[in-house]
């Protein structure tokens, strides 16, 4: 076997490695979805669990519409003067040469995000207020915030590294306080 061929199949190999860690990755992710229903469960009276765990539950389902629609491609997409990313339908039109583990992965750091939140306003909001929240955090905040650190954005620009999420998720859910 010549040595291009033997180097192809190892470049071959490491990107589906990669492709497969990044995908562990994400199902770990994704279990923080439960932990945080079980938890907000526990902090709820027992009247209100069921309300919890369908916020939960639908944080994941809009999120994933409302990602798939805008978010994915303001995240992900070609960046616009560092602040936004081109919105695009690569999953859809360019699906062979499309990285859905990265898309997998991106997917639940946003719904995961969204339902940081929930814990804060439970049995403060309805449940129509709340999914509006979760649809537009998940289309347009939580994207484009992301995109200045992994799209491409100012802050990756101006040498920015965000070591396994941690800012990208809860910069988007700090406020500064003000006195009253």
């Amino acid at each position: 076997m010549s040595e291009s061929v033997k180097e192809l199949i190892s470049q071959m190999t490491n990107e589906q490695l990669f492709a497969v860690w990044f995908l562990i990755g994400a199902a770990l992710v994704f279990w923080m979805q439960a932990g945080f229903a079980m938890v907000e469960a526990g902090f709820t009276r027992a009247k209100n669990t069921g309300n919890i765990i369908m916020k939960n539950l639908m944080d994941f389902c809009i999120g994933t519409v409302t990602f798939i629609l805008i978010g994915f491609g303001l995240l992900m997409g070609e960046d616009l003067v560092g602040f936004i990313g081109k919105p695009g339908f690569d999953l859809f039109t360019a699906y062979d040469s499309f990285n859905f583990s990265s898309f997998v992965f991106n997917l639940v750091f946003c719904a995961t995000t969204a339902t940081i939140v929930s814990g804060a306003m439970a049995e403060r909001t309805k449940f129509l207020s709340y999914c509006v929240y979760s649809g537009i955090i998940s289309a347009v905040i939580y994207p484009v915030e992301a995109h200045w650190i992994w799209g491409g954005g100012w802050l990756s620009q101006l040498g920015f590294h965000d070591f396994a999420g941690s800012c990208a998720i809860h910069m988007v859910l700090k406020r500064k306080r003000t006195a009253a």
